[in-house]
């Protein structure tokens, strides 16, 4: 969940160092630090807690740090403390210094090891155990790539890291095993990183590790990388695929406030080249073996954490309606169980990173227990669990970087609703039903713009929360998922207290939460459920609880004083969720705004989810 960045060049990479810090900064913001080799063969070392721009201000304070070989980290504390001795680069004694991200599983094993020798800690982290274990190898004389591959060898966990050494200057050695780490390369200049976002100015093309790589990074004629075994290997370059200019932030506030807004051009992106003016194509959607795999699935089984799972839950109600037999869990809680998994069961796993450690842990797991076909929605092209799956399914929604995920959760519905159509071709979905499908998800992108207008309407309304610590949010059906989505964003970026139920739970205890201080949020689509939910809306009223309707426009639910109801554009029962999740987006980002909260950045949270 930390960020690493570093650069061998033949210019001060310092600058370079700090914008992509700055870029990584929703991986991790507890702390930051660099370190870089000067012209003098000194290391230099600049380490501050809190956010990057602390650093930059340090730096930019009359320091005359520079250098052309340096890494950078920012850091989500796991072990240890937020402080400045816990924050990256470790290092010891200004001459070997690690970046890290990941877990040391066996940390204090090795540090007890080293303590009984002699050595002396200076923090309390895992990483610096990779520090010491450094040293020690280098003191008994082998050099620092050497050095390393003993050190890994050591070591177990989900990892990446980066060392800088005095004893090589215009290089940096680099090792994998779980977690992304990345070497791009720009003109007569290369780098590392832990995401392609960090990359995206600086290099033309790159390589994606494979777990079990060491690599000798210095310009590109002499990157050398090896294997497990030991063995030099070449690993496939590509080009960069994010455009710098999308990770700007514009005219906009904040980045949760630009994905937002950038919805229906993300869902557009998603559906293009997929989609006839009737019907889905199949080899656009996936390629490979996808017609093979889809012709033998009789069922199907979703894993996933936190956003990505509701979006799951929403597709069971889809997949189930046409036939398909549908499971959804969290990636965290199956592997931890005996499941049974019938057979022909497509496994798909949901990550907008495609780095979420419990959903990669849950995928392998899934394989060890015989599951046959595998597929990967995913925003991440070059990320780990695209190359563990027999299909993967893109999502295109571009680079989202605020922590609050809004045009991923869109775009992952829009290919989960692509890939019902698939299957539900081989269950009898007639030519007619698919064509009114996607007549509805054609439609999309320009209801969802209708729905952004909404977003002066739900700035005022956020007035009424502002002051709240407690909310209620209600659905029925595929919109109950919706609500636990809306329910995630307010208290992940308000730091309200807010809990979503399916609305016929009331009774069965969260009436007795009901009061004038504790609002309740209804999402009310005009479905077969409304009646139902009515009913439910009325027993709040009962109880004198306020209540705010998102209800499509049209229907027969009435404002009055105790129950005000918001018009959401109406949308085919596919697309509803999505539609409806958006005046919720807009509702947590300005009553998070209001209370003066960082939204990009909540406290205790990081972006990718690459640790358990």
């Amino acid at each position: 969940m930390c960020g690493i960045i570093g650069a061998v060049s033949h210019r001060n990479v310092v600058p370079v160092l700090l914008d992509s810090l700055g870029i990584l900064e929703y991986r991790g913001y507890d702390s930051s630090g660099i370190a870089v080799i000067n012209s003098e063969g000194v290391m230099d070392r600049e380490r501050k807690v809190g956010k990057v721009n602390q650093l930059a201000h340090s730096l930019s304070n009359g320091s005359t740090i520079s250098g052309t070989t340096g890494i950078g980290h920012t850091r989500w504390a796991t072990h240890g403390e937020v402080s400045e001795a816990n924050a990256h680069p470790l290092a010891f004694k200004e001459k070997i210094a690690v970046v890290c991200n990941g877990i040391i599983e066996n940390h204090e094993e090795l540090r007890a090891q080293h303590l009984r020798e002699g050595c002396e800690y200076n923090s309390g982290t895992d990483t610096e155990v990779i520090v010491h274990e450094i040293h020690r190898f280098q003191e008994s004389g082998l050099s620092l790539l050497e050095a390393v591959k003993g050190t890994v060898e050591k070591l177990t966990g989900s990892f990446a890291f980066a060392v800088l050494s005095i004893t090589n200057p215009e290089k940096i050695i680099v090792a994998k095993n779980g977690s992304s780490l990345l070497i791009g390369f720009g003109e007569n200049e290369t780098f590392i990183a832990s995401d392609t976002l960090a990359l995206a100015k600086i290099a033309k093309r790159m390589i994606s590790l494979e777990d079990g790589d060491i690599a000798e990074i210095s310009d590109q004629s002499e990157t050398v990388i090896f294997d497990r075994s030991g063995s030099i290997v070449q690993r496939p370059a590509e080009s960069i695929p994010i455009n710098a200019k999308n990770i700007e932030l514009g005219t906009y506030a904040h980045y949760m406030q630009k994905e937002i807004f950038e919805q229906a051009a993300a869902v557009s992106s998603t559906l293009k080249d997929r989609v006839t003016s009737d019907s889905v194509v199949e080899n656009e959607v996936l390629t490979g073996k996808a017609t093979e795999i889809l012709d033998r699935v009789e069922a199907v089984r979703i894993l996933a954490c936190g956003t990505s799972f509701y979006a799951g839950l929403i597709a069971k109600f889809w997949f189930e309606a046409l036939g398909i037999p549908c499971e959804t869990e969290i990636a965290s809680e199956f592997r931890y169980r005996k499941p049974v998994i019938a057979n022909n069961t497509l496994l798909i796993a949901i990550s907008q990173s495609g780095e979420t450690a419990d959903t990669l842990a849950a995928l392998e797991y899934a394989s060890e227990l015989g599951c046959r076909y595998t597929l990967a929605i995913c925003n991440s092209p070059a990320s780990k669990i695209t190359r563990m799956v027999d299909l993967v399914l893109h999502t295109h929604a571009g680079p989202e970087i605020s922590v609050a995920s809004t045009k991923a959760f869109s775009t992952q519905l829009v290919s989960l609703l692509l890939l019902m159509i698939l299957l539900a071709r081989r269950k009898g979905l007639t030519a007619q039903e698919e064509s009114e499908v996607v007549h509805e998800i054609r439609a999309l992108p320009s209801r969802i713009d209708a729905a952004l207008q909404m977003d002066r309407k739900i700035h005022s309304l956020a007035k009424q929360f502002v002051d709240k610590e407690h909310t209620l949010m209600l659905g029925r059906g595929t919109h109950y998922p919706i609500a636990l989505e809306g329910a995630l964003k307010l208290k992940e970026i308000s730091y309200i207290h807010a809990d979503a139920y399916p609305a016929g739970e009331l009774k069965h205890g969260p009436l007795a939460l009901i009061d004038a201080n504790v609002p309740t949020v209804a999402v009310a689509p005009n479905n077969h459920l409304l009646t139902k939910l009515k009913n439910n809306i009325q027993e709040v009223k009962t109880r004198g609880g306020k209540l705010f309707v998102f209800s499509d426009a049209g229907d027969s639910i009435k404002s009055d004083e105790l129950i005000e109801v918001i018009h959401v554009i109406q949308s085919g029962p596919y697309t509803s969720p999505i539609i409806h999740v958006i005046p919720l987006q807009l509702l947590a980002y300005h009553v998070a705004v209001m209370r003066g909260e960082d939204v990009d950045n909540p406290r205790n949270l990081a972006k990718s989810v690459t640790v358990e």
